[in-house]
């Protein structure tokens, strides 16, 4: 069998979690393969918000295995608290949760770090999450870090001790306040809690599976256009979250992927510093912001709100080779009019709808298209003839296929677009 793929398409928060949930019955393995607990996927579930910041989004099937892939990196506090709030709704976890071993360990001074660097760029700020995110791939990549499987060694003791010190060491060059004895301890507990997880070969176990006739969904974290060598740099995240990290995230070949599936929001958000060119900072921003209940899911702070922006996307689908599109957010549009379209850029002189390489010029200026509100007088099994012709409009656009139309936050609230519906 072969591996698919679900992508966020702009700058995330795009609803990932939710389609996940959705199409998780269709498969038998569901595997986060990059990111770490910077994101946020929400899923409703029994009637109450859930935030999975770890965990694949599969994790409420109960007949489903949800493995944690290598490219992922793992902070041992969240995730506890995540096993307990998921065990706490009746689910049993640690049967159907599988750790790559190769997956990196979030160290309470790599979120020292992470605070202190940021504190440090004053208004400059990259807009981090401040959960140790970027200091855990530096240590990665620069082959000092500690990985899941290190802490089944006699060594990982000694091994954690030289590189907090060395942390601690850069730490001492920064005006940065911190007490590290609570993160510790609570590191620590979290530990005991990863020990207990059944640890993996990932590259052997997701072949094997696919060998056996198993079918894998892959869900990615964060966006598209926060992808480390083609986001909008340096206002971006340190993982490949493009369809090419499925490969180094899971250690799977690339012949292996089949379907890549993109998420879109009907708008468009993001959160932190950064170009944002379709952004909206008048009072259809903040009403955006408000109709979509727009705080971030793991930091909780305001994202920034605009009209979807068809060049980025453009760019996105292109980057992951997306086979077809689920727009979510839908509803948050029903009471504006009109509904605008970015389909060009504009700058020196010419329009075009490729990226430049400086999103952040001061020249570039969004082209707009224009579509009537469809309103709130409808349901499920209809769709409006104003929104159809949104959707058509997409998709013609960006030659791609719409598959499901997210009209609500509920499992339940997605309209599958190849099937027949009624057009008032």
């Amino acid at each position: 069998m072969s591996v698919d793929v679900l992508l966020g398409l702009q700058w995330g928060d795009e609803g990932k979690g939710k389609i996940v949930d959705y199409l998780a019955p269709d498969y038998d393995i569901i595997a986060r393969f990059q990111g770490g607990p910077n994101a946020g996927h929400t899923i409703y579930h029994k009637g109450k918000k859930i935030v999975l910041h770890h965990i694949p989004s599969g994790i409420f099937h109960d007949n489903l295995i949800n493995l944690i892939g290598d490219g992922v990196v793992i902070d041992p506090v969240t995730i506890t608290k995540e096993i307990q709030s998921v065990e706490a709704l009746g689910h049993q976890i640690k049967e159907r949760l599988l750790i790559a071993e190769k997956a990196h360990l979030i160290l309470p001074t790599h979120r020292l770090l992470d605070g202190a660097y940021e504190q440090a760029k004053g208004t400059n700020k990259i807009g981090s999450t401040l959960r140790g995110i970027g200091p855990t791939y530096t240590d990665k990549i620069a082959r000092r870090g500690l990985r899941i499987g290190d802490i089944f060694t006699p060594h990982f003791d000694e091994k954690y001790k030289t590189l907090k010190a060395y942390h601690l060491s850069i730490l001492a060059h920064y005006d940065y306040e911190y007490d590290l004895a609570p993160q510790e301890a609570a590191f620590f507990e979290g530990i005991e809690t990863l020990r207990a997880i059944a640890v993996v070969n990932s590259c052997y176990y997701i072949n094997n599976a696919l060998n056996n006739g198993k079918r894998v969904l892959a869900e990615g974290a964060q966006g598209s256009m926060l992808d480390i060598n083609y986001g909008t740099y340096p206002y971006v995240t340190s993982s490949n979250t493009v369809s090419a990290g499925v490969c180094t995230g899971l250690g799977i070949a690339p012949d292996k992927i089949e379907a890549v599936i993109g998420i879109s929001k009907a708008y468009c958000t993001r959160v932190g510093g950064g170009p944002f060119p379709t952004e909206l900072t008048d009072e259809v921003g903040e009403a955006i912001r408000q109709a979509g209940g727009e705080f971030g899911a793991t930091t909780g702070r305001p994202r920034r709100c605009g009209w979807i922006d068809l060049p980025a996307l453009k760019y996105a689908i292109i980057l992951s080779g997306v086979t077809e599109l689920v727009i979510t957010k839908v509803d948050i549009l029903n009471h504006f009019d009109p509904i605008l379209v970015c389909t060009a850029y504009e700058y020196d002189e010419i329009t075009t709808d490729a990226l430049p390489y400086d999103l952040e010029r001061s020249d570039l200026k969004p082209i707009y298209k224009a579509f009537a509100g469809w309103g709130n007088d409808w349901e499920l099994h209809t769709i409006p003839d104003n929104l159809q012709q949104f959707v058509d409009f997409l998709e013609q656009e960006l030659d791609i296929n719409i598959s499901l139309l997210s009209v609500g936050p509920g499992r339940d609230e997605l309209i599958e677009m190849s099937k027949e519906l009624e057009l008032d």
